[in-house]
């Protein structure tokens, strides 16, 4: 064996180097990923471009020719990827400032481009973030801080995305959904201010319902007693003594069944106001 390695080293040399100049021209490209080919600076051609509704597996993607030193292999990221935008405060249109935190979601769809003016993902991140900031408070400096807790806020939503991707595709990048993940008054006065208006509010609406229960509640006795005094009408025409014993007992009632009362009431036997209970 050490025979055979001494008088053909040199082909076993040169065979390990055709190897390592094999494996130095392939080079593998995930799903996940998309590769500028750049030849001597020049961008030449890109390894599983992502296209929509393409097949996975069906976008070019696994192993790769390249030719070594001239040419370099640039990767970038295939996926749906995500910019948050730094907290930051926005007047509304009634004068209304408010904390907004949001993200915008993109993905590169020309990485030729993308490679070209930005250079590499994280670049285009950066560079989208201020523009997010900048169309974020235009938009909603345009709108009430009350539509923003309605359905409006949707559309405000679709305009800054709009105004965002037109920016985006100047990178490559295709800005494909834009949320705000809170919009919340700013800690101190205004907040508080906003608190008693709410309060405020709410007390006058709560008045408003007493008042019209109050009324109601009048009418409903009124009609009652109305009701009520034809029913007695009706029945005393009917029987005038009947009449005379129910008003003596509602009298006798207020008269003697005070809870709770010291007072003391002598009448003589013959007094006209017992004559209920004497029959007569």
């Amino acid at each position: 064996m050490e025979r055979f390695l001494q008088d053909n080293r040199r082909l076993l040399a040169g065979a390990a180097i055709a190897v390592v100049a094999l494996l130095s021209c392939l080079t593998t490209v995930p799903e996940t990923q998309q590769a500028v080919v750049v030849r001597l600076g020049d961008p030449v051609r890109v390894i599983n471009r992502f296209r929509p509704n393409a097949d996975f597996g069906q976008t070019g993607a696994g192993l790769v020719w390249r030719i070594p030193l001239l040419e370099q292999v640039v990767r970038i990221d295939k996926r749906v990827l995500d910019v948050d935008m730094e907290r930051q405060q926005v007047t509304s249109l009634d004068q209304r400032r408010l904390e907004v935190d949001a993200y915008a979601r993109f993905r590169v769809i020309d990485p030729i481009k993308m490679y070209q003016t930005a250079g590499t993902v994280d670049k285009v991140a950066e560079q989208l973030q201020p523009i997010l900031n900048s169309v974020l408070r235009q938009e909603l400096g345009k709108r009430t801080f009350a539509s923003l807790l309605t359905p409006e806020r949707g559309a405000a939503m679709v305009h800054i995305r709009e105004g965002l991707d037109r920016e985006a595709r100047e990178y490559g990048a295709q800005v494909i959904d834009v949320r705000i993940k809170r919009a919340d008054l700013p800690d101190g006065t205004p907040l508080e201010s906003a608190f008693t208006r709410m309060a405020t509010a709410r007390n006058q609406e709560a008045t408003t319902i007493r008042a019209q229960g109050d009324k109601n509640a009048q009418i409903i006795r009124a009609q009652a007693d109305a009701e009520a005094a034809r029913t007695y009408a009706a029945s005393f025409g009917k029987d005038p003594e009947f009449y005379d014993f129910y008003r003596a007992m509602q009298s006798y009632d207020a008269t003697f069944a005070q809870k709770g009362s010291s007072t003391s009431i002598i009448l003589s036997p013959d007094n006209r106001y017992l004559k209920q209970f004497r029959g007569q």
